[in-house]
C-alpha cells in the first residue's frame, strides 16, 4: 500500500472514534501530561515521584517518556533499558516490547537520548506512534506523559494529546516567563484553556502561590486561560540525594517534607480525575482507547 494512503487511512481511523463509545469509559483511565517552558525545573522527577506515588495507591500507571531526543527518565531510576520509543517509531518494535516495570510498581515507556531527528516527529511518525498503543492490552489508570521543556512541535503535540496538562515552574524568574510562553503557545494555536500549575523547588508555600498568582494575573490580562494551583513541592536536599543514588526521592527518603509533597499531590490528582473531563479532540480519543479496561496479558 502506497504510504501516503497508508497514513491517511490511519488518520481516518482517529476521525472515527465517537465521543459516544467513549463516554461509557469516561473514568477508566486518565491521560496527564507533564511539562514546562524551561529545562532544569525538575520535570522528570515529578514525572517519577507521581507515578510511584500513584502506583503505591493500587492505582495501574504508565508513563511515556516524550522527550523523544534527550530522554533521561530511564537515567534517572536506574534502569538501562535495551529498546525504546524510537524502536516503536522506525517500525522495529510494538509498545509491549520496549514497555518495562520501572521502581515502584509502574509501567515505563523509556524514549532514547541523543538522536536528533526525533525531536520533531513529522505528522506520519506522529501517527504511527499512537496507532502503536491500540497492541497494549493491560488495563491502565493513569497515562502521565513526561514531555520535552519549551515550545518544539513534540511538546505541543503531546501536550495537546492530553486530559490534564500540569505546567512545572521554579521560583527562577526565567521559569516564570518561559512557563507563561508555554501556555500561550498552547492556548493561542492549540486551543488550549485549562491548566494546573505545579511551584516546584519552593521555600514556603506563599512562594508557590506567588508564582501563581504572578502568572494568573499575566495570563488573565492577555489570555482567554485558566491556570488552577495544584500546589508545591519544598525544595528538599534529599531530592538531590535520591537522584544520585538514582531513586525517587518518595522510595528513597519517604517521609521527608519532599515526599509527602508528592504523596499529597498523587491524592490531589485522584480526585481531579473522579470528575467529568471534558474529551477535547480526536488525537485524545485514541489515548482514550487505549486506556480501556481490556483483556489483561502479563507485561
Amino acid at each position: 500500500m502506497d504510504q501516503a494512503v497508508e497514513l491517511r487511512e490511519k488518520a481516518n481511523r482517529l476521525q472515527g472514534y465517537q465521543v459516544s463509545t467513549l463516554t461509557q469509559f469516561g473514568k477508566s483511565g486518565m491521560v496527564i501530561a507533564v511539562t514546562s517552558g524551561k529545562g532544569g525545573v525538575g520535570k522528570t522527577n515529578v514525572v517519577a515521584n507521581i507515578a510511584i506515588a500513584l502506583a503505591s495507591m493500587g492505582h495501574q500507571v504508565m508513563v511515556m517518556d516524550a522527550d523523544l531526543g534527550l530522554a533521561n527518565l530511564h537515567v534517572l531510576l536506574g534502569l538501562s533499558p535495551k529498546y525504546n520509543l524510537k524502536h516503536v517509531i522506525l517500525g522495529e518494535k510494538a509498545i509491549p516490547e520496549i514497555a518495562v516495570k520501572a521502581p515502584g510498581g509502574f509501567v515505563l515507556l523509556p524514549a532514547s537520548s541523543g538522536v536528533e531527528e526525533l525531536t520533531a516527529l513529522s505528522p506520519g511518525e506522529r501517527i504511527n506512534l499512537l496507532t502503536q498503543f491500540e497492541q497494549w492490552t493491560e488495563p491502565i489508570d493513569y497515562l502521565i506523559i513526561d514531555t520535552g521543556a519549551g515550545i518544539n512541535s513534540n511538546v505541543m503535540y503531546f501536550s495537546s494529546a492530553a486530559q490534564i496538562i500540569i505546567v512545572v515552574a521554579t521560583p527562577d524568574p526565567t521559569s516564570i516567563t518561559d512557563a507563561y510562553a508555554l501556555m500561550k503557545v498552547l492556548s493561542k494555536n492549540y486551543g488550549e484553556k485549562r491548566f494546573l500549575l505545579l511551584a516546584n523547588q519552593v521555600l514556603s508555600v506563599t512562594e508557590g502561590k506567588r508564582i501563581h498568582n504572578q502568572l494568573s494575573k499575566v495570563a488573565e490580562r492577555f489570555l482567554d486561560i485558566s491556570i488552577d494551583y495544584l500546589g508545591q513541592i519544598p525544595r528538599d536536599e534529599r531530592v538531590t540525594t535520591a537522584i544520585r543514588r538514582q531513586q525517587a526521592v518518595v522510595q528513597a527518603f519517604p517521609n521527608c517534607p519532599a515526599s509527602n509533597a508528592f504523596i499529597q499531590l498523587a491524592k490531589d490528582l485522584t480526585e481531579i480525575s473522579q470528575k467529568e473531563m471534558p474529551i477535547k479532540g480526536n488525537i485524545q480519543f485514541l489515548w482514550q482507547r487505549m486506556i480501556m479496561p481490556q483483556t489483561s496479558s502479563s507485561l
